[in-house]
C-alpha cells in the first residue's frame, strides 16, 4: 500500500501513514477550514488499508498542539475507522500524546477514548530544560 506523507502547515499536521514501518502519525496544528478536503484522503487512506492490515499491530500517534472544532469531528471519523481496522483483527493502539501545560488536549483524548473501542496511551510530552 501506498505511503501517505503530507507536510505541515501552519493550519494543518503532519501526516505519515506508512504500513511497511508502522508509523502513523498525526502532529501539529489542525485549524483547516476545508476540513473533507484535508482529512478526507486520510479516511480514504484508511479504509483501503483494511484489506492489508490483518492482524498487524498499529501503533497510531496523535501528537497536536491544537485542533478546532471542524477537526476534532474528523478526528473523530479517523478513530471509528481504527476502530473498524480493531474489529477486522488488527491489533490497534492510539497514543495520543499531551503538553504539560495543555491538560485539556488530555481531556479531549479521554473523551474520544470513550466514543471508540480503542486502547488509548497517554504520554505526557515534557519540555527539554533550556540550556543557559
Amino acid at each position: 500500500m501506498e505511503i501517505l506523507k503530507i507536510a505541515a502547515t501552519d493550519v494543518s499536521p503532519e501526516v505519515i501513514f506508512d504500513l511497511s514501518t508502522n508509523t502513523f502519525l498525526v502532529k501539529g496544528k489542525s485549524v483547516v477550514t476545508e476540513v473533507d478536503s484535508f482529512y478526507a484522503p486520510l479516511i480514504d487512506w484508511l479504509e483501503q488499508a483494511d484489506g492489508n492490515i490483518g492482524n498487524q499491530r498499529i501503533d497510531f500517534v496523535f501528537d497536536l498542539e491544537y485542533f478546532n472544532i471542524f477537526s476534532s469531528k474528523r478526528i473523530l471519523f479517523m478513530l471509528y475507522r481504527l476502530s473498524d481496522l480493531r474489529q477486522s483483527g488488527a491489533d490497534v493502539n492510539v497514543i495520543w500524546h499531551f503538553s504539560v501545560e495543555d491538560d485539556d488536549m488530555k481531556e479531549v483524548g479521554e473523551d474520544f477514548a470513550c466514543m471508540v473501542n480503542l486502547p488509548f496511551e497517554f504520554i505526557n510530552n515534557t519540555l527539554q530544560p533550556e540550556l543557559y
